[in-house]
């Protein structure tokens, strides 16, 4: 299955003209405006209700004219506000407004102001993709009139005041109801601000090959990444074939994450995990865990395992040797936690991560990845996308930026961006399930690429899993994610004939 391409501004509209270079019939404007036209058809809730079209000053606009055209033919009650002045219209949208005019329509002067009950859907055709400003004045409060109604709002390619690149809300957003996008996924729909704006994501790629007309370098995740992991277990086999996983971490007052990541990866598969605690005094056995083999932090066996670093370690200077002996291992390595701040607080620290012929896998949160690139958070947050590339070519790593939409991006400059999880989750110990899941798919033998994937989607996943086992996202706990986990990996791997039924694992 065939991850779904995700484009930038600059390439969308690099498609567009390609398409409109060598298009015959209809117009990719007419094209948009029948698509989003028949959408509305689908998600108006009451027929015998009105449709409020607002159609700003650029090719947003132009499609709004071409929907209403639509609508009314088919006798919808449609009322049109144009936000714009028809001397700058392209000449695409000047044909759409007088495809309107030839239809019977006028429009009308101001928002009215009984719109909550004279409609049952608003069509958002205000601004789309090239939005590069912040919206003030006028467009601001007509969007605070739109937004105060409580009506369901479908934007045509992007809610009006989302940046289609990052997901931020330039001033002002709609809170869209449904969004219906055009030719392919934009990023900014998928990360940040933008999936609480977006409401649901219909796409219409307007009968183009997107593809084979420009090669997308992002991409969002599915369900199909698991299979991409995993390889069928056959019958023969035993726990060393399960691969190895040693969590390294765990100081004073913080054992608990590294015994989280221990049992996310136990639990997603691995045939043996060790904890090397810092704090190895504090706990000899996880009795809700009994398989976990926890060792001192200096005596856990690295050799021949995955090595999962950062869960509740700390800043101390036994826990920077230990970073550093990791380092130094010819083994796969994830980072996440103070690992991640160890690293972006010494250049020569951060220098061995960067040198490391072994692959190296960093999850770091918002916070994390404005300290490994000396930036600000905010800075991160502006662009998560260009962010996360960031963080991968510097240090020649995977990296997994965590947050709405959380961002996977490889040296070479692709990038995907995750659909699963959701707010609940954010509450303690959640990262460590991740680093664990992580490392438990790559000791199964998972590729690099394919096990921070599969572990990005699945973390997610099980997450929505847990919140729909107890009817909510409120409090949603690390605990709860890795045995909702369990239960995802399983039934994904059996969808896709990845796993066995039966067979002698005892050895």
């Amino acid at each position: 299955m065939s991850l779904a391409p995700i484009y930038s501004t600059a390439d969308v509209r690099a498609i567009e003209k390609a398409a409109q270079d060598g298009l015959s019939g209809k117009s990719l404007m007419e094209r948009a405006g029948l698509a989003a036209a028949e959408h509305a058809i689908a998600v108006l809730d009451a027929r015998s209700r009105g449709i409020l079209i607002v159609a700003g000053p650029g090719n947003n606009g132009g499609d709004g004219f071409e929907v209403a055209a639509h609508l009314k033919r088919r006798f919808f009650r449609v009322d049109v506000l144009f936000a714009g002045d028809r001397s700058r219209l392209s000449g695409d949208a000047i044909a759409a407004l007088e495809k309107w005019h030839s239809a019977g329509g006028e429009e009308l002067g101001e928002f009215p102001s009984d719109a909550s009950k004279r409609y049952g859907l608003i069509v958002d055709g205000l601004f789309g993709i090239g939005l590069a400003r912040p919206l003030e004045g006028r467009y601001a409060a007509l969007i605070k009139s739109i937004n105060g109604t409580g009506l369901p709002v479908l934007a045509l390619d992007v809610p009006s005041g989302i940046n289609a690149d990052t997901g931020a809300v330039m001033g002002t957003s709609i809170r869209a109801a449904h969004t219906i996008t055009f030719i392919a996924l934009k990023p900014g729909l998928l990360t940040l601000d933008g999936p609480d704006c977006c409401g649901r994501i219909k796409l219409d790629t307007l009968a183009l090959e997107v593809e084979s007309m420009r090669e997308p370098l992002g991409r969002l995740l599915s369900q199909s990444v698991i299979a991409n992991a995993l390889a069928p277990r056959p019958r023969n086999f035993h726990k060393g074939n399960a691969g190895n996983v040693a969590v390294l971490g765990g100081a004073r007052g913080m054992v608990g994450a590294a015994l989280l990541a221990g049992r996310a990866a136990l639990r997603c598969g691995a045939g043996r995990v060790y904890l090397g605690l810092l704090d190895a005094q504090s706990l000899s056995v996880d009795p809700e865990q009994p398989e976990l083999m926890l060792r001192a932090a200096e005596d856990a066996p690295l050799d021949e395992a995955v090595i999962a670093v950062g869960p509740g370690m700390g800043r101390s200077h036994e826990a920077q040797i230990l970073l550093e002996r990791a380092l130094g291992m010819e083994a796969p390595v994830v980072l996440d936690a103070d690992a991640l701040n160890l690293v972006a607080a010494d250049a020569k620290v951060a220098a061995r991560v960067k040198e490391r012929t072994a692959v190296t896998l960093m999850t770091p949160h918002p916070a994390e990845a404005g300290r490994l690139l000396g930036k600000a958070t905010s800075e991160v947050q502006r662009d998560r996308v260009a962010a996360a590339r960031a963080l991968a070519e510097r240090y020649r790593a995977l990296i997994a930026l965590k947050g709405n939409g959380t961002i996977v991006a490889e040296p070479q400059g692709r990038w995907w961006i995750n659909p699963t999880g959701h707010p609940g989750m954010a509450s303690a110990g959640m990262g460590d399930a991740l680093t664990g899941i992580v490392a438990s798919l790559l000791a199964q033998g998972a590729e690099p690429l394919h096990a921070l994937n599969a572990g990005v989607w699945l973390h997610g996943a099980a997450g929505d899993a847990a919140a729909e086992k107890h009817q909510g996202l409120v409090g949603t706990t690390a605990s709860e994610l890795i045995e909702q986990a369990r239960v995802v990996l399983n039934s994904h791997l059996a969808q896709f004939g990845a796993s066995h039924t039966s067979g002698d694992a005892s050895k």
